[in-house]
């Protein structure tokens, strides 16, 4: 059984910044790019990055460019989102998932965790 567990999230103030972490059990987490996705309160979930298997590539979405980075450490089957400069809009549930193709749309990734909650206060 595969499973991705969020956690890291909580109540930050604008300007602050916030880690998130992802791990991962049942696959063979270093074959699969991870990727993070959010979905604030009445809007569509978006994507927010992505990083291939090796870490070689990542992207990211314009709205959080200069500010996230993603990562990951294989060896610990895990993933993060370090989130610095935290805006209102990024109030929002944040979910990882993995994916054998980092490119792909998000109905194409393979697998979801169940998301942890980021709350921005300004």
């Amino acid at each position: 059984q595969v499973q991705l567990v969020e956690s890291g999230g909580g109540l930050v103030q604008a300007g602050g910044s916030l880690r998130l972490s992802c791990a991962a059990s049942g696959l063979t987490f270093s074959g699969y790019g991870m990727g993070w996705f959010r979905q604030a309160p009445g809007k569509e979930r978006e994507f927010v990055g992505a990083i291939s298997w090796s870490g070689a590539s990542t992207r990211y979405a314009d709205s959080v460019k200069g500010r996230f980075t993603i990562s990951r450490d294989n060896a610990k089957n895990t993933g993060y989102l370090q989130m610095n400069s935290l805006k209102s809009e990024d109030t929002a549930v944040y979910y990882c998932a993995a994916t054998n193709n980092i490119y792909s749309a998000p109905s194409r990734w393979s697998y979801w965790g169940k998301g942890t909650l980021v709350t921005v206060s300004s």
